[in-house]
């Protein structure tokens, strides 16, 4: 049996509440225990980490980074380079919660992300995940989870209640522009803030791709390794790509693909369908 072939299958479904798909549909995010049990992240944490210091790009100093880059290390789609992180980011059980959540009879999945919060790293600005998106469709959600226990001080997320429900508020990439704005709008529109949580390697966050969040910087020596996947509604059509970001997600994550089309491109299998 290969190192791949040992690691969990990540089949069995998870059990959500009534009240964790009302919570998530209210507030635009949730926090769930023990999606992942703490034998089954053991085993991934050291195949995500390997794969991302193998794919990840970046190598330059923190100093030297401007606020988005002081947020994290990154790795990007490492499912498609990946045998072990495959099995990860498009496990079955994962994809049921995301369509259970969303309501919705099967998922896509668009991207995963490795994220490394360093000993020192910065604040991760306020932002729209879905600005970055050019998909017709607001049933898009992030899972974020902890591949290590996470405390406030290393920077768990945390996110505007009810924020989702003003969709697409403009072409604001995520930076010191989108922070500040960001920050005024909270305010300005009384959003209750939900502060990040202390939550062990495997519990998981999912919240909607318009959902205001962030997370502060990590003011402990130990390394905030996080692991996220995102999905979208299967039916969803690529949409005309209104800013830079989107255009260049349109090029690198539904390649081949153009406006109008079924957002179903090789890099996004269905990986749960009622």
């Amino acid at each position: 049996m290969t190192a791949t072939e040992s690691l969990p299958e990540l089949e069995t479904e998870y059990a959500i509440s009534q009240e964790h798909i009302e919570r998530f549909r209210t507030d635009g995010h949730v926090l769930l225990r023990g999606v992942a049990s703490a034998a089954e992240i053991a085993l991934y944490r050291g195949v995500i980490l390997a794969a991302r210091d193998e794919f990840g790009t970046e190598r330059t100093p923190l100093a030297e980074r401007d606020t988005y880059g002081k947020a994290f290390l990154k790795g990007m789609n490492l499912w498609e380079k990946h045998e072990g992180v495959r099995r990860f980011a498009l496990a079955h059980r994962f994809g049921k919660i995301a369509a259970d959540l969303l309501g919705v009879d099967g998922v896509r999945v668009y991207h995963d992300q490795a994220l490394l919060k360093e000993p020192g790293g910065g604040l991760t600005p306020w932002h729209q995940d879905q600005h970055y998106w050019p998909l017709d469709t607001d049933n898009t959600i992030t899972m974020w989870m902890p591949l290590v226990d996470v405390t406030p001080e290393m920077g768990s997320m945390h996110f505007a209640s009810g924020s989702h429900r003003r969709g697409y508020l403009g072409d604001r990439p995520i930076g010191d522009e989108s922070e500040k704005e960001f920050e005024a709008f909270i305010r300005s529109q009384k959003f209750r803030i939900a502060a990040g949580l202390a939550m062990q390697a495997g519990d998981a966050t999912f919240h909607y791709g318009w959902t205001l969040h962030g997370a502060p910087g990590n003011s402990t020596d130990q390394v905030r390794a996080v692991m996220t996947v995102i999905w979208f509604e299967d039916g969803a059509k690529v949409t005309g790509p209104d800013n830079f970001n989107r255009k260049r997600d349109l090029e690198r994550w539904l390649p081949g693909l153009k406006p109008g089309d079924l957002a179903a491109s090789r890099l996004n299998p269905v990986v749960y369908s009622r």
